[in-house]
């Protein structure tokens, strides 16, 4: 048995949060991109999952840095071969509809999101999980079917969240429309481009939150959300268009914060329709795109290539053999797969500014070998909804898509699993490329299998090779996170994964 105490960091962080004269007030963030749902079980994008943050929290969580600690629980201990979790609760939690926090709780919430028929999309994320008992009030025992040394790592996902049982039983399937959680805000209201929260005056943190509300407001276009930071009428963008940034530093008012992120941009080319069935179509997509031109063009010099479908950031990673820029390579390649006078084909995704540059740049790139692609921008629910309706891969309309995935557990495996396991086509999980390898397969279930991180270690090293040969995608770069604050604000801070933590927001 072994025993990892966490309530030194638990003591540290109520510490850091001592009540200060802070000015309570309202803080709007702007972003670029709308919300596409309210279950933290069933969202599918990280701003979704990142509003839910500020209702909702998890046994575990991330620090700035996402190093794991402690939130609902106090303390764990895992049995050797990680298949049984011990966790002690917080005692004394009340859920916003004035309920017990307890293990009771944490049962109904995990065996929620484990139950297939619940139909969320999260779920895999436990289907690991045989069964949560409760040993006591405070404390349960997580047991899992199989082997998973990430489970805690897995527990601080933003979708693994407590909910009021009550809540559950009161809303049934509508408890999406009406979020009942321990967190520091609780909800008020969400329309179509405003997502609203209020404080919660009985939060278990005393003296927080210090902020009387908070405001998550969606502007696409880069220049709207720049002036309503300079107008006052936000205090915190994210993500911020780096083209703008040599303006902002300019601003007096104004704060610059960049932080390196494990963040991967990509396109995921469908590969079980033509002409992407070919990897050596596939092949050449990755030779006609010069990614640190991608780099330059789209993130402003804010980006890293890509050498792996796993960010540098992640552990066991490992480096591949560029695609180096070839126009000449990728024609013949082309004419190798019969395709010599390249093909029309489509790419979409979200319509906010760098998304839209994103997919002109690739269209431009993609031409010099005869490929014309045609750009189709979509309102963020209307592409959620392009993909997640799909129920059989050949129904799929998709061609290719531009996207990034951030792990938010911070662990490798969900940084390439939900991607482009060949069990994880939609709507069960976010494999939009609709690849399968069963090498890979085979690699992503062995990791599964173990908490040994030598053999998980050689799993993700032969996953990350086969992949890059693959190439279900066009692998484009990871980038820096750029936010741009009112110098009156702290405390608002954005995660390596591209979330962004308001909890501990504050006005001077």
């Amino acid at each position: 048995m072994r025993l990892k105490s966490l309530m030194t960091a638990g003591l540290l962080a109520a510490l850091a949060m001592a009540p200060g004269l802070a000015l309570a007030k309202p803080l709007v963030v702007v972003v670029p991109d709308n919300l596409t749902g309210l279950d933290p079980m069933n969202a599918n994008d990280t701003l979704s999952q990142t509003a839910m943050r500020t209702v909702y929290q998890g046994l575990f969580g991330f620090d700035r840095d996402m190093k794991i600690v402690p939130v609902l629980a106090e303390s764990y201990e895992a049995n050797d071969n990680a298949t049984e979790f011990t966790i002690r609760l917080r005692k004394g939690v009340k859920f916003h509809d004035g309920t017990d926090f307890n293990a009771a709780a944490v049962k109904a919430s995990l065996e929620r999101l484990a139950n297939p028929d619940n139909k969320l999309s999260r779920r895999s994320l436990i289907s690991m999980l045989d069964r949560v008992d409760v040993v006591d009030d405070s404390t349960v025992k997580i047991v899992l079917k199989t082997p998973f040394g990430a489970l805690i790592n897995t527990l601080a996902h933003p979708a693994l969240v407590m909910i009021s049982p009550a809540a559950m039983e009161k809303y049934g399937k509508d408890i999406a429309r009406n979020p009942v959680g321990t967190g520091a805000f609780k909800f008020k209201r969400w329309a179509a481009d405003t997502f609203e929260v209020e404080k919660n005056d009985n939060y278990w943190k005393a003296g927080w939150p210090k902020v009387e509300a908070v405001t998550i407001r969606s502007v696409p276009e880069n220049g709207s959300r720049f002036a309503m930071l300079q107008a006052g009428e936000a205090q915190y963008a994210t993500v911020f268009p780096p083209e703008l940034v040599p303006v902002a530093e300019k601003l007096p008012n104004l704060e610059v914060v960049r932080r390196p992120s494990i963040v991967g941009w990509y396109v995921a080319m469908n590969t079980m329709k033509k002409p992407f069935n070919d990897p050596r179509v596939r092949q050449a997509m990755n030779y006609a795109v010069d990614k640190a031109a991608y780099c330059k063009v789209v993130e402003n010099g804010y980006c890293t290539p890509s050498l792996s479908p796993l960010p540098d950031l992640l552990g066991f990673y490992e480096p591949q053999k560029p695609y180096a820029y070839d126009v000449a390579k990728a024609k013949a390649l082309l004419a190798e797969a019969g395709y010599p006078n390249g093909f029309e084909t489509e790419i979409f995704s979200r319509n906010n500014t760098t998304f839209i540059r994103a997919m002109q740049f690739i269209q431009q790139q993609l031409a010099q070998v005869g490929v014309k692609v045609t750009v189709t921008p979509l309102e963020a629910g209307v592409e959620a909804q392009r993909i997640w309706s799909v129920q059989k891969p050949e129904d799929a309309t998709v061609q290719m898509q531009y996207t990034g995935w951030s792990s938010s557990t911070g662990d490798a495996d969900w940084a390439l699993r939900p991607l482009l396991w060949g069990k994880g086509f939609p709507p069960n999980l976010f494999n939009v490329a609709y690849y399968k390898n069963e090498k890979v397969d085979a690699d992503f279930e062995g990791a599964l299998e173990t908490a040994d991180p030598a053999k998980r270690g050689a799993f993700y090293k032969d996953a990350q090779q086969r992949i890059w040969e693959d190439a279900p995608w066009i692998f484009l770069g990871a980038s820096q996170l750029i936010t741009v604050q009112s110098k009156s604000l702290s405390g608002v801070y954005m995660l390596p994964d591209r979330g962004f933590v308001v909890e501990t927001a504050e006005f001077k």
